[in-house]
């Protein structure tokens, strides 16, 4: 027997979650997701009416129950039709921004069923869990008071589930994950081949071992641009950029395999070039070759680059297992640069930057406090996408100038540390770059980053007006339902088109790495070149 409030909250939930958030969604996922906030809208009624019964309020008889039945049974059929109807056109409202061909149909009849298994299986999971409070309440009950045994049963019950959740099948899991990310870690592929100069990490001559790079390695290593590419776009000379990584099979701890990459930088001459840019991955290792290469053009090759390994995981799993790992890696690998790099004439060094990605962006931040480099600072940093628990992002958006919108803020004078998206927004006029330059490369439609906690039961401030240039207008804010719809968003996040979500595009990138580095010498004409040369790309 369902409960006609519970359903009926379920229903409005429901409802609510077929409206659209950061990301347009498939039929799976949004099924999915209907089902689990119905699911979460049902639970809320049901505890709603025994609140109210407990309390012992004034409750309709058994004469005006079904008449009143028959009326939400009605009124809840209505509410999810008339949304289901809608749901195409509040997903082609965020489809039409991200450039993406609109749907015709949201598939309503697809959703509903989804959406009803899904249903069905958290609902058989919250009554097993009833069922366990109750047998151990029941016994309790004959000791101690019952409603102390309820409360104990509860109890019992939670942390029944939480230790086999967490403990077994979360824990086995995990252990699946890492062993397959070991295992494609360390895959040496057939398209990807040995360097056979000696000046290139991994080669016969190179401190750090061709297998030992891994597979996120020895692409990072093979895959950018050579010289005779550079010379051939630029129609000057140009250099073989310089790049380092070592891979979790380099060394055993963090700092060897960072005293490793210091080593094999100035085997290789890195601290001759002009740039050097400290370098924190993604949880796998990953580095977006459209960040670096942009820069590795923009300077003529005149780069040298630098990274370690911290995880086989991606960034989300990766966070949720070893935390503070990448933060202890990226802090590693600065401390020896920085080290080293202090250690050097000031006018016979190159300028040093950092740069990271969704958290390889959060852990770059973590590599040095401020205070720590002050005396001789690094000339500036690049960070991309960081997701919504970076500490110092979250810092300075929250102390944004008032009258700037949060996804993307205005700080102070704009001498320190600037934001900037699709639409260039790093030319603030009147403001002077200090003497280090920070850039924050955000899109407004990436969860990863305005994913927020708190909006389970507050708005967040960046739905405000005026919204960024890719979230739909038709976004509203619903108690828990936008907190589950924003979840969702962020595990598809970098699924999205080129320019959107979590995937961004190398001609932002381009912007951003100008401002940053003090680009000179480009004219207009030359930069829409690269950038038309990337896009096609």
């Amino acid at each position: 027997m369902f409960s006609t409030v519970g359903l009926l909250v379920g229903t409005l939930f429901f409802a609510a979650s077929l409206t659209p958030s950061l990301n347009p969604r498939a039929v799976l996922i949004q099924g999915i997701l209907s089902g689990l906030c119905f699911a979460v809208g049902y639970g809320i009624g049901v505890f709603g009416l025994w609140l109210w019964t407990y309390l012992e309020l004034p409750s309709p008889g058994p004469r005006k129950a079904r008449p009143i039945k028959l009326a939400a049974a009605a009124v809840c059929a209505a509410i999810a039709l008339i949304f289901l109807w809608r749901a195409s056109d509040w997903q082609n409202s965020i489809r039409t921004l991200m450039q993406l061909a609109p749907v015709d149909s949201a598939q309503p009849f697809r959703v509903g069923l989804i959406a009803l298994a899904a249903f069905v299986i958290v609902l058989m999971l919250a009554r097993l869990f009833q069922v366990t409070f109750r047998f151990v309440a029941g016994r309790l009950a004959r000791f101690i008071p019952r409603r102390i045994a309820i409360a104990a049963g509860v109890s019992i019950a939670v942390l029944l589930f939480g230790s086999i959740i967490n403990g077994v099948l979360l824990r086995y899991a995990l252990h699946v994950a890492d062993s397959s990310y070991k295992q494609l870690d360390a895959l040496v592929e057939d398209t990807i081949q040995q360097p056979s100069d000696p000046a290139k990490t991994g080669s016969a001559a190179s401190l750090i071992d061709w297998e030992h790079l891994g597979r996120t390695g020895r692409e990072f290593i093979t895959t950018g641009p050579t010289k005779q590419e550079l010379q051939s776009f630029l129609r000057r000379d140009a250099l073989d950029p310089i790049r380092v990584y070592a891979g979790l099979r380099s060394a055993e701890t963090p700092e060897d395999r960072a005293r490793l990459a210091l080593d094999e930088l100035k085997r290789v001459g890195a601290f001759d070039r002009s740039i050097l840019v400290i370098i924190t991955p993604t949880g796998t290792g990953w580095i977006d070759p459209a960040a670096i290469d942009t820069l590795e053009y923009l300077r003529g090759g005149d780069v040298a680059s630098v990274a370690i390994q911290y995880s086989y995981l991606p960034s989300w799993l990766s966070l949720m297992v070893e935390p503070g790992y990448g933060g202890e890696a990226a802090r590693a690998l600065f401390k020896e640069v920085y080290g080293y790099w202090t250690s050097l004439p000031r006018n016979h060094r190159p300028k040093l930057y950092l740069h990271g990605l969704s958290l390889g962006a959060m852990n770059s931040e973590q590599s040095n406090e401020l205070f720590e480099v002050l005396g001789d600072p690094y000339q500036g940093a690049l960070w991309s996408g960081p997701p919504y628990s970076s500490r110092i992002w979250r810092s300075i958006t929250s102390n944004r100038n008032p009258g700037s919108p949060a996804w993307l803020p205005r700080f102070r004078d704009g001498s320190y540390v600037r934001f900037t998206n699709q639409n260039d927004a790093l030319d603030i006029a009147g403001a002077h770059w200090g003497p280090m330059r920070i850039v924050y490369l955000q899109y407004a439609s990436d969860a990863v980053t305005f994913f927020e906690p708190s909006s389970f039961y507050r708005r967040p401030d960046w739905m405000a007006q005026p919204r960024g240039p890719d979230v739909s207008a038709d976004l509203r804010w619903y108690p828990i339902v936008t907190f589950l719809q924003l979840a969702v968003d962020m595990a598809g996040a970098a699924t999205m088109p080129m320019g959107h979500g979590h995937v961004y595009a190398p001609e932002h990138y381009i912007d951003a790495w100008i401002e940053v580095t003090d680009v000179q010498g480009w004219s207009a004409d030359e930069i829409a070149r690269l950038k038309r040369h990337f896009a096609q790309r």
